[in-house]
């Protein structure tokens, strides 16, 4: 490819397999307590992953809200007993950023939707379908992706290891060649030592890792405060190739999931798309490069910052103290 050659990224599409994985819209979980106690030390109860959210979508901001790990869209499960949980780990691995779903029970019957994320921990793959086809879902709608994407490679750069792709995610993000590196567009740039919850794992085809935001400044100077759900963040000195680490010749580039956390150590949890040696990749800041422009799902909202929720309550507290009447005896 030549500089700035706009067409698409060869990969190897010829040996993709489709195939076809389903799970059942999961209900919201509470463990134990109904308590999250955040890192600044106060418990809250706030909504957190599961369930068909109504109130937002891949596009619409995850910073700033009352609610702990949530998921936009619908979120499903393969709840097969059978092999250990095996068909919810296929589901977890074959599920593509970007692939097809169709709904195959219950009011909404024959409604396409899209893979829009991952969550590890609670295991479960995101789905984003129109706001009236949700209104009519209910917990428990089997609903089936076309798995497309597992094995691809970007032929023209054998050392950047592609994962999590459908391949029409890969035809419609923008990546050209510059100067013999990949160039990617991304909405924010994210420093490893940023990310908590997720880290070691030895595999990145599962789940996610999250961005922490326990740091006033840095969530500032790196604008985390704007992060939206489907935003495509890259992470300095990440090796995501076979796994989570930290390593200062690598950059990882992957798609915003869930919303932040109070909770020590989480954040907005994060899939990675690709990763490879950083002499390899040109990063390239554009506020459109969230997967919902990107695969036509959805007008992204404006990426305004906004204060996590303990600095937000922390604001708020301090105000107050100084408004309240001095009592004397």
């Amino acid at each position: 490819m030549s500089a700035r050659d706009h067409s698409r990224p060869r990969i190897n599409r010829d040996e993709l397999v489709m195939i076809t994985v389903l799970g059942q819209v999961a209900p919201p979980l509470e463990r134990l307590g109904p308590w999250r106690i955040g890192a600044d030390g106060i418990p809250r109860h706030l909504p957190g992953s599961g369930g068909i959210v109504l109130s937002h979508r891949v596009g619409d901001r995850c910073v700033g809200l009352a609610a702990d790990h949530v998921e936009p869209g619908v979120s499903i499960r393969n709840e097969a007993r059978a092999g250990d949980g095996a068909a919810n780990q296929a589901l977890q691995s074959y599920a593509c950023i970007g692939n097809f779903a169709v709904i195959q029970s219950g009011r909404a019957l024959g409604s396409r939707g899209v893979v829009v994320g991952k969550h590890g921990g609670i295991d479960n793959v995101l789905l984003d379908f129109p706001l009236p086809v949700m209104r009519r879902m209910a917990i428990g709608d089997r609903i089936q992706i076309y798995a497309y994407g597992i094995g691809a490679r970007l032929i023209d750069y054998p050392d950047i290891r592609l994962v999590n792709c459908a391949p029409r995610l890969i035809a419609k993000w923008r990546l050209w060649d510059s100067g013999g590196r990949l160039s990617i567009p991304v909405t924010h740039v994210v420093p490893a030592r940023l990310m908590g919850s997720g880290l070691g794992k030895n595999n990145v085809i599962r789940g996610d890792y999250d961005i922490q935001l326990s740091d006033p400044e840095a969530v500032r100077r790196h604008r985390l405060g704007s992060l939206r759900f489907g935003d495509i963040v890259a992470i300095e000195d990440a090796d995501n190739r076979f796994g989570r680490s930290q390593h200062g010749a690598f950059v990882s580039v992957g798609v915003v999931v869930h919303s932040e956390s109070t909770v020590a150590g989480h954040g907005p949890g994060v899939v990675t798309l690709l990763s490879g040696p950083a002499d390899q990749i040109a990063i390239r800041r554009d506020p459109a490069a969230n997967i919902a422009t990107i695969l036509g799902i959805r007008q992204a909202a404006p990426p305004q910052p906004r204060l996590p929720l303990p600095e937000r309550e922390a604001r708020e507290r301090q105000r107050a103290a100084v408004r309240l009447p001095v009592l004397t005896e």
